[in-house]
């Protein structure tokens, strides 16, 4: 990968740029208070993490709706605690949390400055699996939304990454080639092993200190992007 054939930046949103743990525990924090939830908030979102992240993959392999998702995630995490609830209670937390999630809207570190760096120098877009209407305000609400050109959600592609039509269906819209762009994220299997299938150039953000296989470009925080770009 050099400089000069790179013109087009893709990013994923959720724990790349924009601070999922952390915007997640304080949109719980008003769930339990709205719902009289008395569960000590840090323990549960330690127990929903991993959870979540399950249900997700789970998401992008279509093995679970949209609303299994929902549902499931809190259904899980609470029986941990030996806590259930009707459906309808469950239904009215998740709609509450995808309410709450986009209210606060920390970054993780190094956002603004990496995406001024590269907004002097390349085109600035985002892919993401995440729900399209609470992505958007994500963005809009962290003050990020102006760097971006385009935004491609799996809900309008009908498909999710690491499907090729969700890469395909960004660089569409971005006006440009696999062979000028570079995808970042955080999952391997949904950005890195995504967009390697249409010929995208990767680097793999490894918020989770994960292990990967050789060969992979990859950064332990943003900064480290103008190492390649």
């Amino acid at each position: 990968m050099t400089h000069k054939s790179i013109t087009d930046v893709f990013f994923d949103l959720d724990h790349t740029l924009w601070d999922f743990d952390k915007n997640s525990f304080f949109a719980f924090q008003r769930v339990f208070k709205t719902h009289e939830i008395a569960l000590d908030v840090q323990v549960f979102v330690e127990t929903y993490e991993p959870i979540n992240l399950d249900y997700w993959r789970l998401f992008r392999e279509e093995k679970v709706s949209k609303q299994e998702l929902r549902r499931g995630r809190l259904i899980d995490a609470f029986s941990v605690f030996d806590i259930t609830f009707p459906v309808d209670s469950i239904d009215a937390m998740a709609e509450s949390y995808i309410d709450e999630l986009p209210v606060d809207n920390h970054l993780l570190e190094g956002s603004m400055d990496i995406l001024n760096y590269l907004a002097e120098k390349y085109r600035l877009h985002i892919i993401t699996n995440g729900f399209q209407q609470v992505q958007l305000l994500k963005l809009k609400n962290s003050g990020i939304s102006d760097f971006f050109e385009t935004v491609t959600s799996s809900e309008e592609v009908g498909a999710k990454k690491p499907n090729p039509l969700v890469f395909e269906t960004a660089l569409q819209k971005g006006k440009t080639k696999a062979s000028q762009s570079i995808m970042i994220g955080d999952s391997f299997e949904a950005d890195i092993l995504g967009a390697e299938t249409v010929g995208m150039e990767t680097l793999f953000y490894n918020y989770r200190n994960e292990t990967i296989p050789e060969g992979y470009k990859l950064i332990d925080s943003l900064l480290e992007i103008k190492k390649f770009l």
